[in-house]
């Protein structure tokens, strides 16, 4: 009867996540692993640790889906019903957006539960109790969603009542610490696990402070969102915005982001990072532009020149010099 029954295990990729879904599988159950995809995860090699965690799924005999989720992530980063944390992450409203997908998709899988590598007491807002009872509650998954890391801390659940999961082999695991989780993956063999810094930008300050002004400066679309990922920010009016490389690799990716309205600046008499300007430009907001590219250019203390390009064809010649550091910092998001 075990071998038949499937469970739905959210998979971050992280070591929690991991350990949750091999403890189960252990036990004779299928296990489809989800990974969400939100919009706000780290850039940076990002697309080798989903070969990483695709590598860890087949290893294991674990099946292995990424799920996209942007719109529905931005709605409830705009609007969280349970609030944000410290800086703009929705951590209780997310991980029901999340298991609340999770739940639609359940049938479709053949799957009679939901597992997660939630612990108690380890995150403030998101996993002490009320939170965990909330996220239960208002997922639609009451007795069907299992953590196994903390299970025996919780009433028995479903699985565990129809004996599909032996509660005894799984974990009472509670706080902060994580000394327990990593005495466990050496007991399990699971090497090689990303560190506990966690993959969600929303929890990133400087970058709450960039989509918050984003927030504030409507419209935008998941484009601008990922644009936020990359350079420097800055906010040269109530309509108008500047984003500078910080090297070769993001001049590349921000001329991939730019969108056909937007202006590129860039020096001409001397090397340096080109800029992305979107939004409603005047002849004084092109001129400020200008400038912020100069400073971070080669030898940022004498005048050049820099070139704006827009759609169409139409091109501006800037002869400036740097900014103020004061007024630079003044203008960085």
């Amino acid at each position: 009867m075990k071998n038949t029954i499937k469970a739905i295990a959210l998979f971050s990729g992280g070591l929690d996540s991991r350990l949750a879904a091999i403890l189960v599988a252990r036990q004779g159950i299928k296990i489809v692993c989800y990974h969400f995809r939100t919009g706000f995860e780290h850039e940076k090699n990002a697309e080798q640790k989903l070969k990483e965690m695709k590598a860890f799924c087949e290893d294991r005999n674990l099946s292995y889906r990424e799920i996209p989720l942007r719109e529905e992530a931005l709605r409830v980063v705009c609007s969280p019903r349970f609030g944000h944390g410290r800086y703009l992450n929705p951590c209780v409203d997310c991980k029901i957006l999340m298991l609340q997908k999770t739940k639609e998709r359940m049938e479709r899988e053949g799957a009679s539960f939901v597992v997660t590598g939630e612990v108690l007491g380890q995150r403030p807002k998101s996993q002490h109790g009320p939170s965990l009872s909330t996220i239960e509650r208002e997922s639609g998954l009451e007795g069907m969603l299992l953590r196994p890391l903390s299970a025996r801390k919780f009433p028995p659940t479903i699985p565990e009542k129809k004996g599909w999961v032996d509660r005894e082999l799984l974990c009472d695991f509670s706080g902060r610490t994580r000394k327990p989780q990593m005495e466990l993956a050496r007991e399990l063999g699971v090497e090689n696990y990303p560190p506990p810094a966690g993959g969600c930008l929303l929890t990133d300050p400087r970058y709450s402070h960039r989509l918050r002004d984003l927030f504030e400066h409507p419209p935008f679309d998941m484009q601008d969102i990922e644009l936020l990922k990359f350079g420097r920010h800055f906010r040269l009016s109530s309509r108008a915005k500047l984003v500078v490389a910080r090297h070769q690799e993001e001049n590349e990716r921000l001329l991939q982001l730019k969108k056909s309205d937007d202006r590129v600046f860039f020096p001409v008499s001397r090397k340096g990072p080109l800029g992305i300007g979107r939004g409603a430009f005047d002849p004084g907001t092109e001129e400020l532009a200008s400038r912020i590219i100069i400073r971070y250019s080669k030898f940022p203390d004498t005048k050049a020149l820099v070139i704006m390009e827009k759609a169409g064809g139409e091109k501006r010649e800037f002869p400036v010099d740097s900014p103020s550091n004061q007024l630079l910092e003044s203008l960085r998001i």
